[in-house]
């Protein structure tokens, strides 16, 4: 085996690349047993970024359901800092008995808190699954249960939700559509068309999270919803692991836009597509390709997948020399004082999901996720960018770039730290970002 005691420099940049915002969880401080406070659960911060960003990720979907404040912090004073396999085994226990509560609930009776709970253990598992290693079969189980409580959560308060597998070759894509209710239409007559949202999420966001962040909102303004998804993202994990991300994200999008257009609730006029973190490429990508595309909202708009990677890493490692490339069997391999094991774990996540043997192979296949301006140019429908200014200076000199050569109209919206928002995809306001975005295409559609 090769030496992989990395130079201190390298070391430095790996252990950079899982560092992706901010957050406030939780510790507990030890009183006396005889002073009275009104709570013993003190705020404080993770040491480990990622790890702060994941928790204010899990905080913010309390907005819409998806988690309980005191919960997230209850469960934060019992993870260990920067150690992914603690989180998994707290979140994965909390989802666990959340689930058996929703379904006691049920079983008496109680419909709405059956749903609530549902909904929480739903997104409890998608954050186990999150640092649950992707080449462990407990990652797609733990992805699967929260697609059944999810399902459970939405069927159980009637809401008109189908799930949808969009045929692509041998691998059916997993997607919810979610009709949305229509006042007008009594007596069982005729549906009248409506506005639609088709709803893409990124690199490690899954359906059931896309809801919680923007679909719930968009279905309490009218929009019919389709929540889809590609290659190598995470529902597709849970039923192929097998499958990678593909610059041509485009195809995904014409199966998504044939599925909502043969059906006779959608008004063509007023279909718009969001893309959410990585989602912002795929897209930016599918808008390019699509003229039915009516509207696009870019979140954030990412036209240089591989320039924005090593942006996060600091350094390129597409460049990296054999003697410092990481391969895949490498990993479990290099000791925790020179990568730590929540790094090593996301680099063996992005290995596997790009189809490559190593580090640089991967960042080198990432050049080929790009948008050129001639491309961008093809985009003719009215658009908006969404970033923030904690995201890094690469995000926000793509976010420029798309609104100068975009073909059609453009806006930009940038999120900054007194909204709260400032974080990559706006974690911690999601109901600010939503009403931001869903103004606009109201506005644009017409109320």
């Amino acid at each position: 085996m090769k030496d992989l005691r990395i130079p201190l420099p390298r070391r430095r940049h790996f252990m950079a690349a899982a560092a992706a915002s901010w957050v406030l969880p939780v510790l507990a401080q030890p009183q006396p047993a005889d002073k009275m406070e009104r709570g013993s659960t003190r705020v404080a911060g993770f040491a480990n970024a990622e790890m702060d960003y994941q928790l204010m990720r899990q905080l913010g979907t309390a907005r819409y359901g998806g988690a309980s404040v005191g919960e997230c912090l209850a469960l934060a004073q019992r993870i260990q800092n920067g150690i992914p396999a603690s989180w998994v085994t707290e979140f994965a226990a909390a989802a666990q008995r959340q689930e058996a509560d929703a379904q006691a609930r049920a079983q008496r009776g109680h419909a709405v808190s059956a749903r609530e709970q549902y909904l929480v253990a739903c997104n409890s598992y998608r954050a186990a699954e999150y640092y649950c290693g992707v080449l462990d079969p407990e990652h797609a189980r733990l992805g699967r249960k929260s697609r059944e409580c999810f399902l459970a959560a939405l069927r159980g308060q009637g809401g008109d939700v189908e799930e949808v597998f969009l045929p692509f070759g041998g691998t059916p894509l997993p997607a919810y559509y979610v009709r949305a209710p229509d006042p007008h239409n009594l007596y069982g007559r005729l549906r009248r068309r409506g506005k639609t949202l088709l709803l893409i999420s990124g690199y490690d966001g899954t359906l059931e999270e896309t809801w919680l962040s923007y679909g719930r909102a968009a279905l309490e303004r009218g929009y019919h919803l389709l929540l889809f998804t590609g290659p190598g993202q995470m529902d597709t994990l849970r039923f192929d692991p097998g499958m990678h991300f593909i610059p041509e994200y485009e195809h995904v999008g014409r199966l998504a836009l044939d599925h909502v257009l043969a059906r006779r609730e959608t008004d063509p006029r007023r279909v718009a597509l969001m893309g959410i973190s990585f989602g912002g490429y795929f897209a930016t990508r599918i808008a390019a390709h699509e003229p039915r595309v009516r509207a696009l909202i870019a979140n954030s708009p990412i036209i240089d997948l591989h320039a924005y990677m090593a942006s996060f890493v600091g350094f390129d490692p597409a460049l990296l020399p054999d003697a410092e490339d990481v391969r895949l069997e490498d990993i479990d391999h290099i000791p925790d004082s020179a990568i730590p094991a929540q790094t090593r774990e996301m680099m063996r996540n992005l290995i596997v999901r790009l189809g490559q043997a190593s580090l640089r192979g991967a960042y080198q296949h990432l050049r080929d996720f790009r948008v050129d301006d001639a491309r961008l140019r093809r985009i003719r429908c009215p658009s908006l960018a969404l970033v923030g200014t904690g995201e890094g200076a690469e995000p926000l000199a793509q976010s420029e770039r798309f609104v100068r050569a975009v073909g059609g109209p453009a806006w930009r919206h940038v999120f900054t730290a007194e909204e709260g928002a400032e974080g990559h995809c706006q974690t911690g306001n999601l109901a600010y970002s939503a009403a931001v975005s869903m103004d606009w295409l109201d506005e644009l559609f017409g109320a």
